[in-house]
């Protein structure tokens, strides 16, 4: 249910309103744009009559909301979230890249590939640490191990780190992580959402599963944000079709369709998406060209020797390259890089 308010209500008026709803185990998210004010209630609202809150005075109109997704739901925040990622800002008119190698290998490699996609423009850096293997045989990550060399890179650059959470028991190794990132495989993980969302504040990297719809997405983000943490963006990383050419399919159009119905930061992996180093500079120019509030892309010292993905990654003279490109399209589609104004 949105409750949208008089542009004459008063500071004691919307509190009086907050508290009768949460009496009625209602929680009320007030957003406040530049031409009005709307409460969006999460909860249980069977109980309520919305004839009786639409006769307050400092009540314009009260709206049932038919998805089943709330917190998520564009209709409950018209203006789109700006993640603040350790001083990196996604989504709300800032664009980002997160670029790094699909596994931490050692500290040399993480470290060469934190300065190279620094230096050609990137805001945040990413790597696996925990990784998630269709095979038990492949490597499988340094775990805490490359969680340290991670912050080693870090240190040395400066750049916010981008890692994958599989078990929530290894919440502690993230400590100094600054964007939590749940893969496509625990996408559906509800108690790991719920867990996650009720630990931590720090933004939450969402992966679409895949063969989930759009919905199912919204609705894991959902999970997070009623946990207790709003940081949440959405990434498109591939869904499995028939097709057998690339990896998998990019879905761009949920670009758009994201945007018209959620709040939430779109982000977009062409590099998981499609599985094919070629592929990644066309599909990045064309989601960025569509709108997308960030990228998330793999780099490497030297893909050929790369233990995971190596077929996907740009080596970083193909990354700097890239970087070019896309920002010289971001003024076109109105964005500003790296939210620097």
């Amino acid at each position: 249910m949105i409750i949208k308010l008089k542009n004459n209500a008063s500071a004691s008026q919307l509190e009086t309103l907050k508290e009768i709803l949460k009496a009625n185990n209602i929680e009320p998210h007030v957003s406040s744009g530049h031409l009005e004010t709307i409460i969006g209630c999460v909860g249980d609202i069977a109980h309520i009559d919305p004839g009786l809150i639409e006769a307050l005075d400092i009540v314009e109109s009260v709206q049932r909301i038919q998805e089943p997704y709330k917190a998520a739901n564009r209709k409950f925040h018209p203006e789109d979230s700006e993640i603040d990622c350790s001083g990196v800002k996604i989504g709300g008119g800032a664009f980002s890249v997160i670029a790094g190698p699909c596994s931490v290998e050692s500290e040399e490699q993480i470290v060469f590939c934190a300065k190279a996609v620094k230096e050609a423009g990137a805001t945040m850096l990413r790597g696996g640490a925990f990784k998630p293997r269709t095979s038990p045989y492949a490597f499988q990550g340094l775990g805490e191990e490359g969680i340290r060399l991670l912050n080693v890179a870090k240190k040395e650059t400066g750049l916010p780190i981008v890692t994958e959470l599989m078990d929530f028991k290894d919440i502690e190794c993230f400590n100094d992580v600054d964007v939590i990132q749940i893969g496509a495989r625990n996408m559906q993980n509800f108690n790991l959402l719920k867990e996650v969302g009720a630990y931590t504040k720090k933004p939450i990297l969402l992966k679409r599963g895949m063969s989930a719809t759009i919905q199912e997405l919204l609705m894991s983000a959902e999970y997070i944000m009623a946990s207790g943490n709003p940081n949440v963006m959405l990434c498109e990383r591939g869904i499995r079709t028939f097709e057998t050419a690339m990896r998998n399919t990019i879905d761009l159009t949920v670009i758009p369709v994201l945007k018209r119905l959620s709040p939430l930061p779109v982000v977009i992996d062409p590099s998981h998406a499609t599985g094919y180093a070629y592929l990644v500079e066309p599909c990045a120019m064309g989601a960025t060209a569509m709108g997308a509030d960030a990228l998330i892309i793999e780099v490497h010292n030297n893909p050929s020797k790369a233990l995971c993905d190596g077929a996907q990654s740009l080596d970083p003279v193909q990354f700097d390259s890239l970087m070019g490109k896309i920002k010289t399209m971001l003024p076109i589609v109105g964005k500003v890089y790296g939210g620097n104004n």
